[in-house]
């Protein structure tokens, strides 16, 4: 995708929920297990069908997610050997880890095996697993996956000798660190900050630990920062308190993984764009026009298991936009600017695409704006420094931790 930025390309991106299924309970996601509605997954010919119209549209990113996509892992590696050979080849996919939870049963090594096996041969590009703590019995009690950490510690070898490294994918929530953190009538700011700050950093820690060479953030998602639940075609989503953040809490949330970022990307590959964290501390702050709007039902589609309807994301459930096969040339129409989420799968590339549409678009436009705006300009222009440092993420490539050690040299105030 920000190779794609740099040649002044649009990244389209396709996401797919192959199945809305999930077997974990962590409350931070509606599709948990045991929740009341029909789950369904994607039938592979239609899968199929989509992938090559997608393929034919130029679509450059495809991500198959859930749900649980690997409660069909064998039928998610064909789809996406089937995206690979159409030419997609920034193809995406990720797990709560369930089946590395088994690592202390008979024959898990084995399944573990060929799990790796076949997503390393598909030609996957990114590969993220689920760690929400720095807490492993915090983690594994949230999402009711006993002995999944110590189960991603031995799997993690065994994709890095197939040449695939996966992500680890941090679900912001409460749970971050043993303690749970609120911000009271009676709280100060800054140890609020201070604390998620610190636990942030733990986290990236953490996860170069267990063997993790890229991390990224996903932000919290609850009710009130998309509408109604109904509203959704994406059910992940909660009104769990785990991740009710109030927008006071959230701007220094995200105030507070900036920090830890800077501090930390010599360390592990953190993928999360402090430019973007920027825009959203900024209209969390009551800035609505903060930052670049989402490229949601233009660049960037979503389609739900339950049919071929594209929407521009999967939190504008009320404004489809027709079966993807009908679109011209696979584009969306969605009207408006929209700033409504923090789904930082739409987010964060919006906010790094923004500038060079705009370059492209309204060059005298985004010029100003940038010279009034030096902030966000010094962000933009280190986040990609830094991604080329990282070999742009790419999930197929080993860190070069030579490159990436005079980024964390700062800790940001």
């Amino acid at each position: 995708m920000i190779r794609s930025l740099l040649a002044g390309k649009a990244p389209s991106q396709l996401i797919l929920q192959v199945t809305d299924a999930c077997n974990a309970r962590c409350p931070q996601c509606g599709m948990r297990a045991g929740n009341p509605f029909l789950r369904t997954h994607m039938p592979a010919e239609t899968v199929r069908r989509l992938i090559d119209r997608a393929a034919a549209n130029g679509v450059r990113i495809l991500s198959f997610t859930g749900g649980e996509p690997l409660l069909r892992w064998e039928e998610l590696a064909g789809l996406i050997r089937h995206a690979t050979d159409r030419g997609i080849v920034h193809t995406r996919t990720g797990t709560n880890g369930f089946l590395f939870a088994r690592s202390g049963r008979s024959g898990a090594a084995f399944e573990v095996d060929r799990v790796a096996d076949a997503l390393a041969g598909s030609g996957l590009r990114t590969f993220w697993i689920s760690l929400d703590s720095t807490d492993a019995a915090l983690h594994e009690s949230s999402r009711g996956l006993p002995g999944v950490v110590e189960g991603i510690a031995k799997a993690l070898p065994l994709f890095h000798a197939r040449g695939l490294y996966p992500s680890a994918n941090l679900g912001i929530t409460r749970l971050l660190t043993r303690e749970t953190l609120h911000l009271d009538g009676t709280a100060d700011p800054e140890e609020f900050r201070s604390a998620y700050r610190d636990g942030f950093r733990e986290f990236f820690r953490h996860a170069a630990a267990l063997g993790f060479t890229i991390a990224n953030a996903c932000y919290p998602m609850s009710d009130d920062t998309v509408g109604e639940p109904s509203r959704a075609a994406y059910r992940a989503l909660s009104a769990d308190a785990v991740v009710g953040f109030r927008p006071a809490e959230r701007v220094l949330l995200f105030r507070a993984l900036s920090d830890a970022v800077a501090s930390s990307r010599d360390r592990i590959r953190i993928f999360t764009p402090r430019c973007s964290l920027l825009s959203l501390a900024r209209r969390h702050s009551g800035r609505r026009d903060a930052g670049f709007p989402c490229r949601g039902g233009r660049e960037f589609l979503f389609i739900a298991a339950t049919g071929e309807t594209a929407y521009p994301c999967g939190y504008r459930g009320d404004e489809p936009l027709g079966s993807y096969g009908d679109l011209p040339g696979g584009a969306g129409t969605a009207a408006g600017e929209c700033r409504d989420c923090d789904w930082e799968c739409f987010r964060d590339p919006s906010e790094l695409l923004g500038p060079v549409l705009e370059l492209r678009r309204r060059p005298l436009r985004l010029l100003a704006r940038l010279r009034n705006d030096p902030e966000f300009l010094a962000l933009f222009k280190e986040d990609l420094r830094y991604a080329g440092a990282c070999g742009f993420f790419s999930g197929r490539r080993p860190p070069d931790y030579a490159r990436m050690t005079p980024f964390g040299r700062h800790v940001s105030r």
